[in-house]
């Protein structure tokens, strides 16, 4: 008989039959809260009415309708869309399927815009699976062992994480700005640094927020030194984080933003956008693929993005994830082994440590699994799967919240009981 991988292992052992808003329903008849959202994917909720229509009647006219070879009206519709949300100037976009595709694009953009070969990386960044999107992924082993080498011209400079450093964020600031400063002078010169790529918040890095400084700092740099900031927006946009996008939180324009997850509510879309200058710098033909910008996948984003507008859910992200927050930091208060709670909006996580401050990842993986059988589906993150975090939905509500956090007490008491 043939059967999945065994290296695909469901961090929940749900076997899910249906979803709707911030639930899923398993075929043990059982109903649970969804705090994952098919990892920051359904943005709207398992199965939003609105996206779901706009998928059947898109469905029942054309499936597919490949983008270099013909032109369809739900891609020019989400190009006009995406044109009321994208910072200003970025009036140009390519689309494909996958964040790790869309961050290569990206790379593959600013290295022939720029005719410089490195890019530069923050420490305990994820950006994907593929070879390219893994070599500039740092955020754990596990994404990027067993297959070197790996593709060169990566470098790595300082995150401000000022938990694991154990400073305050101004000193973590000031150390990863003078960090880059340093490998802009022994390893990468400006005139070699096609661009520096970080996401807004670390996602599997363990939901650790950039600061204003720092990223203001990066731009400055940029701007200096004539290189690209391309923000990896895949995990933080369309609302995720209480702005609609995670940069808005620090008023930095990038030169080129990759987005991708909560874009299509489920739909595999992602896409890169920059000024149609640098855009243009594109070497032809380095643009392409036979899926992206799927018709359906469109139409489902053209409807995502209506919802997230007339629900006002990028301001729902922002005050359910200031209760959520605020139910967090309440439980940690209270558990000794919870040592950090951080994050943005909807986008929150509680940091697992060891007396000694060390990384305890086993203790956040019992929580997690404790948090199971009181009906609360969790994922971990961080370079030691230390991290538990918490995405749900953007459509969730006060009720869903105490709800979750109701489970997550219990959870943690399960989870770190002697025994």
């Amino acid at each position: 008989m043939t059967a999945l991988s065994p290296h695909l292992r469901q961090a929940t052992p749900v076997v899910a039959v249906r979803g709707e808003g911030v639930h899923l329903y398993g075929e043990d008849g059982r109903r649970y809260l969804d705090f994952t959202a098919g990892i920051g994917v359904t943005s709207t909720g398992h199965c939003h009415p609105r996206v779901v229509e706009a998928a059947r009647e898109q469905v029942g006219t054309l499936v597919h309708g490949q983008y270099t070879t013909v032109m369809h009206r739900p891609l020019r519709r989400l190009v006009d869309r995406l044109g009321e949300v994208l910072p200003a100037g970025l009036d140009s976009l390519f689309f494909t399927n996958s964040g790790s595709e869309a961050v290569e694009a990206a790379l593959r953009l600013a290295r022939q815009a720029t005719g410089r070969p490195n890019v530069l990386v923050c420490h305990g960044g994820f950006h994907g699976r593929t070879v390219a999107a893994a070599s500039m992924t740092t955020s754990g082993v596990r994404f990027r062992s067993g297959f070197a080498p790996l593709m060169s011209g990566v470098v790595v400079t300082p995150f401000p994480t000022a938990f694991r450093y154990g400073w305050d964020e101004e000193t973590a600031t000031r150390f990863a700005l003078r960090e880059l400063d340093y490998t802009l002078q022994t390893i990468s010169s400006p005139a070699d640094t096609a661009a520096i790529v970080v996401e807004p918040v670390l996602g599997e890095g363990g939901y650790v927020p950039a600061s204003r400084a720092f990223l203001e700092g990066l731009r400055e740099r940029a701007d200096r030194h004539g290189f690209l900031l391309v923000l990896d927006e895949v995990q933080t946009g369309v609302g995720r984080t209480g702005r609609f996008w995670g940069h808005d939180h620090f008023g930095v324009r990038p030169d080129i933003l990759v987005t991708a997850k909560g874009l299509a509510s489920g739909f595999p879309l992602s896409a890169i956008a920059a000024p149609e200058e640098l855009m243009g710098k594109a070497w032809p033909g380095s643009q392409g693929g036979t899926y992206g910008a799927n018709a359906v996948a469109c139409a489902a984003a053209c409807a995502t993005l209506d919802v997230v507008r007339d629900e006002k859910l990028t301001g729902n992200a922002e005050a359910m994830g200031e209760r959520l927050r605020r139910g967090l930091e309440a439980v940690a208060a209270r558990t000794p082994g919870i040592g950090d709670v951080r994050g943005l909006g909807l986008m929150l996580a509680s940091e697992f440590v060891h007396e000694d401050g060390s990384p305890d990842p086993e203790t956040a993986a019992r929580v997690q699994r404790a948090a199971v059988d009181e009906g609360l589906l969790l994922l971990l993150c961080g370079a030691w799967n230390q991290v538990v975090r918490m995405m749900p939905a953007l459509v969730i509500g006060e009720a869903e919240v105490d709800e979750g956090l109701r489970a997550w007490a219990k959870a943690v008491v399960a989870g770190t009981s002697p025994g």
